[in-house]
């Protein structure tokens, strides 16, 4: 007989084998309040993350498992994004309100995901209403794993600059011009950091560089509304990563970002040792906005000069610079799923969806923008859940759009929930006709896709001749020019519910959004995670049992 000594030996070595094979977990704790600030010289309310504005950089490393204890010390309900996490087979971790049920004020909820295969530069904020507007948005960088090499020497250190356009407007006040039918106008200035900036020499640097090292900088747009070009006095840029993908290491005088994109850069402190503006400008404005904040290099002395490096001039040579970046296939990192769809370009399209911008009025004067004529606006019970439950058509219909639009008639906006079907691992191509007078900035939830084309006029499909089918950048966000078309591909083959949106954010809270439903015909833990067990509940779904059958296991 097996002494019981020697069969618990055995388990705790079974035991401790499994905790040693599972990704590394990181725990946090974050206390969501208000607290005032006054970036502008005016006081206004911000929405500050244990304490700080911007909140804190979420440091992370590929496959580790991340678990956030966001506690709601607001007045209202909340929720964060993390912009451009895949969240593989778990939407329920997204926090869009098509997904997630908020978190009241005063209550808790713990985030739980795992950066599954990823690596990059990306950031999180708030995802309700103008709330983004106030602040409650930081840095969130995935590094790679030590046992894979990265296509350039390890940086002397790795700074994140969040710039972003701002206004000195509540984010209620805001929310309540939309509300009534107007539109936010114009932000009053820029922030780096959180911070405004005037070249006049005084103020701390943000950074400092030894002379001769070279530095990483990952830079992400957090604004609401404006395209930024970002560019260091005297100083070259070089593009190493772009939303998640190496690139092919150009050098650049400066880079455009639009809203929501983020780019990891190389910096080398090569210039006279003294004191650089970092400069942040509005792009596609009569009146340029701009911000400065100091780079010092160490032991240096010089105050830097007033005299700052200009920004470009039309969207064209933003055009031309987006056909600059081109996908490293070379370098190793995290590759699609399914390995092999890095051959995108020979992959047979299963489904091309073209999705119309609009802008039109209702009731005679209300604004609203829509997509194919469909102006989205959130449900009380988010439609994932509604789904799960088996409570769908009492909340939205599916597929109210065409996959090919006829005509958009901006007079006649359709109001409601706007979702579509998606078979799961399809090969898609989705064009962006963008008939605005505005330059457009589209993003993807739960995927990254192959940016392959953004031309002026509108798209056919003799169009497909032009696309970059060989090494398009694999990102998150695509950028469509006014009076241009944009084109991506992509698998889906991540089940769940995800949000296609523009990151302009008057215009995805006014409609121009949708959701994607990508789900095999049999659900199980293979293809998608049940509702998790600490999930919130809200809507038409508070004290439903859940309805779904026992899941597999695998």
């Amino acid at each position: 007989m097996v002494r019981k000594s020697v069969i618990l030996g055995f388990l705790l070595t079974v035991l401790t084998t499994v905790i040693k094979a599972e990704d590394p977990y990181l725990f946090f704790t974050w206390k969501v309040t208000y607290g005032t600030i006054s970036p502008l010289g005016v006081p206004q309310k911000a929405i500050m993350i244990n304490d700080k504005f911007p909140g804190p950089n979420l440091n992370t490393t590929t496959n580790n498992n991340i678990v956030i204890n966001v506690i709601n010390n607001l007045d209202e309900p909340f929720l964060f994004t993390w912009s451009g996490m895949q969240h593989r087979k778990n939407s329920w971790q997204d926090g869009m309100p098509g997904t997630t049920c908020p978190i009241p004020p005063g209550k808790n909820f713990t985030y739980h995901f795992q950066a599954k295969d990823q690596i990059g530069s990306y950031f999180y904020y708030p995802s309700l209403g103008l709330q983004r507007a106030a602040g409650g948005f930081g840095g969130l960088r995935i590094n790679s794993r030590a046992l894979i090499p990265v296509p350039y020497p390890d940086p002397e250190d790795d700074y994140t600059v969040l710039i972003g356009d701002w206004y000195t407007k509540t984010h209620v006040a805001l929310k309540d011009n939309l509300d009534s039918g107007r539109s936010i106008g114009r932000p009053e200035g820029v922030l780096i950091n959180g911070k405004a900036g005037k070249p006049d020499g005084t103020g701390e640097p943000i950074f400092t560089m030894k002379p001769g090292k070279t530095y990483k900088y990952r830079i992400c747009n957090v604004g609401l509304k404006m395209a930024l070009n970002f560019r260091i006095q005297n100083h070259k840029i070089k593009l190493v990563e772009l939303e998640g993908s190496h690139t092919l290491q150009n050098l650049y005088d400066s880079l455009d970002l639009h809203v929501g994109q983020c780019f990891g850069v190389l910096v080398t402190a090569d210039q006279e040792p003294k004191d650089y503006y970092m400069v942040a400008s509005t792009r596609f404005l009569k009146t340029v906005l701009t911000s400065t904040a100091l780079l010092r290099y160490e032991g240096g002395k010089g105050a830097a000069s007033p005299e700052l490096p200009k920004p470009p001039v039309g969207w064209a040579w933003s055009l031309n610079q987006f056909r600059s970046f081109r996908w490293n296939l070379t370098a190793s990192a995290a590759r699609p799923n399914p390995q092999g769809s890095y051959h995108y370009g020979k992959i047979n399209i299963t489904r091309s969806i073209k999705l119309v911008n609009t802008v039109g009025k209702i009731e005679g004067k209300k604004l609203r923008y829509a997509l194919s004529g469909v102006s989205h606006v959130e449900t009380e019970t988010p439609i994932k859940l509604a789904q799960y439950f088996g409570v769908a058509d009492k909340v939205f219909k599916y597929d109210t759009i065409k996959d090919e639009p006829t005509k958009v008639d901006t007079s006649n906006i359709l109001v409601q929930p706007n979702v579509l079907n998606i078979e799961h691992r399809s090969f898609v191509e989705i064009v962006f006709e963008n008939q605005e007078r505005t330059t457009q900035s589209w993003h993807l939830d739960g995927y990254s896709f192959f940016a392959v084309a953004v031309e002026p006029g509108k798209w056919t499909p003799a169009k497909r001749k032009n696309y970059n089918l060989l090494d398009a950048v694999y990102r998150h966000t695509i950028q469509v020019y006014p009076k241009c078309w944009g084109a991506i591909l992509l698998t889906f083959d991540n089940c769940g519910m995800w949000n296609i949106r523009s990151e302009i954010l008057e215009k995805r809270y006014l409609g121009q959004q949708l959701y994607v439903n990508v789900g095999p015909p049999e659900l199980s833990q293979r293809d998608e995670y049940s509702f998790p067990a600490n999930g919130l509940r809200c809507g038409i779904i508070k004290g439903l049992p859940d309805p779904q059958p026992p899941r597999d296991s695998l």
